[in-house]
């Protein structure tokens, strides 16, 4: 975000991400000064609202800091707000870019952290990360054992997929919360919601004061992303990579290749 009206009542409470006339992204929003569309992402440099300027850890290394306000405030945010301290159990849903950083977050908060995924071929790497446990969703003894095991489960799946065999895996007022999806979800049961007072939500960013904690709770802890440095001519190739999942886990892009 780069601006937002800073007046309504969720500026007001530090949730600019919820503005009620609209936040304004850092590239392809509107100006509010303007009118015109913000070109930020791919630049040089970036007009923003003084309010909405972020202050970087001194010894967090810059080449990987990007994501942080990316994927970082995505999964930080829904771990603070639903109360993540040390001993809570929180499963990751899906270890990609969100994913990996909300292994990262969760596992610094003292959190005990199973990854749950379709298959193994990620267990090792999420061991790496510092789950304690993997869970693979399409064994049915290994899910059975894990009923009503976690407080938090983070979603991280970008494509419609069925909730419901997660939410049974919440233990009584446990939580799920969404942050891959933009768009629709299988049919939900709500059978295991009714019987366990669980709840399924969504959560987009954070507000800039949290985005700041994000930032100096990551610094405390050397919490960085896994981050492949591109220069500026491969974006398309490394966009194309993504999509075949063949990155590990965000592309940083070096912008002194913007001038080479």
């Amino acid at each position: 975000m780069v601006d937002s009206c800073k007046s309504c009542d969720q500026c007001d409470n530090n949730e600019e991400q919820f503005c009620r006339e609209g936040m304004v992204g850092t590239y392809a929003g509107k100006d509010r000064e303007t009118g015109e569309m913000t070109q930020g992402g791919y630049s040089k440099s970036v007009v923003v609202r003084e309010e909405f300027v972020l202050s970087i850890p001194e010894n967090l290394d810059l080449s990987r800091v990007a994501p942080l306000l990316c994927a970082g405030i995505t999964t930080y945010s829904p771990l603070h707000k639903w109360g993540v301290k040390k001993g809570s159990r929180v499963a990751v849903v899906g270890l990609g870019g969100l994913g990996h950083m909300a292994v990262k977050n969760a596992v610094a908060m003292g959190a005990i952290v199973t990854v749950v995924g379709r298959s193994e071929s990620k267990k090792e790497d999420a061991v790496k990360l510092g789950a304690q446990h993997y869970l693979v969703s399409t064994n049915d003894d290994e899910m059975k054992k894990s009923l009503s095991a976690f407080d938090v489960i983070i979603d991280t799946v970008p494509v419609k997929h069925d909730l419901s065999i997660y939410t049974p895996l919440l233990d009584i007022d446990g939580a799920l919360i969404i942050v891959g999806q933009v768009g629709p979800v299988d049919e939900l049961n709500t059978v295991p919601l009714l019987m366990g007072r669980r709840q399924v939500a969504g959560s987009l960013i954070g507000g800039i004061a949290e985005t700041q904690q994000m930032l100096d709770f990551c610094g405390e802890n050397n919490v960085l992303p896994e981050c492949e440095m591109i220069n500026i001519d491969e974006i398309n190739s490394a966009y194309e990579r993504m999509e075949k999942s063949d990155v590990r886990y965000r592309f940083g892009i070096d912008m002194e290749s913007l001038s080479a």
